[in-house]
């Protein structure tokens, strides 16, 4: 359902379509936070519609394709201001990395480590990426009230990927200095 609440909130700051959501705001602002396909993105769009939160008015086009534009109706700005101000239970994390070792003593040494530094080079990306995002600093004066919650979420993002790639090179320091297991498997 989180989905449905970066919907409204993206449609909030302005109306527009499923594409528009996607490629400006999906792809470019916040893939750091909450990844959305196109198809993931058009069905809770439906939904939305369906529960009266969101609005549609088909733009005809002359030289291209008619356009589904997205609005924010009342109800919707009512939910989401409702969804903004109550307490979020802690998610559920899922990370097939930390199952993979928690299995992986029958694997080599090199085998480990090998997963662990691929691990580690998309950590590193994500965390060039994010570094990118062009948002003031914190305690900037001149920054206004969107771009300083941004920044908020931001730094959590920077730090979480940095403490995580903290805890990958102590992992790939540990397992070079273990003794291979008796009932090791050969993985190549």
């Amino acid at each position: 359902m989180s989905l449905a609440y970066v919907i409204l909130g993206l449609l909030q700051q302005q109306e527009m379509t499923g594409y528009d959501l996607k490629t400006s705001c999906f792809d470019q602002c916040i893939a750091h936070l909450w990844p959305a396909d196109q198809a993931q993105i058009y069905r809770t769009l439906d939904k939305l519609v369906e529960q009266g939160w969101i609005t549609c008015k088909i733009e005809i086009g002359c030289d291209r394709p008619n356009r589904k534009v997205y609005s924010v109706t009342e109800p919707g700005k009512a939910e989401f201001a409702r969804w903004l101000a109550t307490h979020q239970p802690l998610p559920t994390i899922r990370e097939p990395l930390l199952l993979q070792l928690h299995f992986a003593d029958q694997l080599s040494n090199e085998t480990i480590i090998h997963v662990l530094e691929q691990q580690m080079a998309a950590r590193s990306k994500k965390l060039a990426e994010c570094e990118t995002i062009d948002l003031p600093s914190l305690g900037n004066e001149s920054a206004n009230r969107e771009q300083v919650m941004q920044r908020l979420v931001l730094e959590l993002v920077l730090r979480r990927e940095q403490t995580y790639i903290d805890w990958l090179k102590i992992a790939i320091s540990v397992i070079s200095h273990q003794k291979p297991s008796v009932s090791q498997i050969i993985v190549n």
